[in-house]
């Protein structure tokens, strides 16, 4: 028996597929928060939703593949959360945040061979955009 025939049959068969995460971030002010992720990271809303007029809002945004589930609701997340975000062009998203009043910088990752451009939404969930380092 391979490998790969144990570990399918230890975790359910080759049938299985995950096709990715949305993490669910909280949010408190509906205006800081659009104006942090649609404004500043360039991020599109695809929906928006309230049970009613009153009530608390869940939203997604998205960019090139990536979404995010943003929510006022309680038990939705919790401030201060961390989410590390794999792309590719990160100088360019990078010159991009920075043209519209970013400060944050490109470090050496905590994850060997990745670079890493990390901000902070209104709520101190922290996004952590990574890309590969390329040898020079």
């Amino acid at each position: 028996m391979t490998t790969e025939t144990l570990d399918n049959a230890t975790h359910g068969g080759g049938d299985i597929r995950f096709e990715g995460a949305v993490p669910i971030l909280r949010m408190f002010d509906e205006a800081k928060t659009k104006a942090f992720y649609v404004d500043l990271l360039g991020f599109q809303i695809d929906f928006e939703h309230r049970f009613e007029a009153d009530f608390p809002l869940f939203m997604q945004v998205s960019r090139g593949g990536l979404r995010l589930f943003l929510s006022e609701h309680n038990g939705d997340g919790t401030p201060g959360a961390v989410v590390f975000l794999y792309m590719q062009g990160l100088d360019a998203f990078h010159a991009e945040i920075s043209a519209r009043g970013s400060r944050a910088g490109i470090e050496d990752g905590p994850v060997a061979g990745m670079r890493v451009l990390q901000v902070w939404d209104p709520v101190s969930n922290r996004l952590r955009f990574a890309e590969r380092a390329t040898a020079s």
